[in-house]
């Protein structure tokens, strides 16, 4: 679970039963855009292992994401041969 989400929720149940003051609506949107940010981040790591395989077989994953898992790929090899 995202460790933030605790706080978000608090925050939620706050401006509905009595109101923000500023300082916690910075927060409260501060720490919003971090949760999204994380949930698109594990759809993207989620995504780099996916491939999209058409009737005939064929690998038809779109071109943005089979360049993703390919730099992800050169990057693990990288990693690996620097732990050697």
């Amino acid at each position: 679970m995202i460790a933030i989400l605790g706080r978000i929720n608090e925050l939620s149940r706050k401006q509905h039963a009595e109101g923000l003051n500023e300082q916690e609506k910075k927060e409260q949107a501060e720490l919003r855009k971090e949760y999204i940010q994380q949930i698109r981040g594990q759809v993207h790591d989620m995504l780099l292992g996916v491939s999209i395989i058409d009737d005939n077989g064929y690998d038809v994953t779109p071109k943005k994401l089979a360049a993703d898992k390919a730099i992800l790929l050169r990057d693990e090899r990288q990693t690996d041969s620097l732990t050697y």
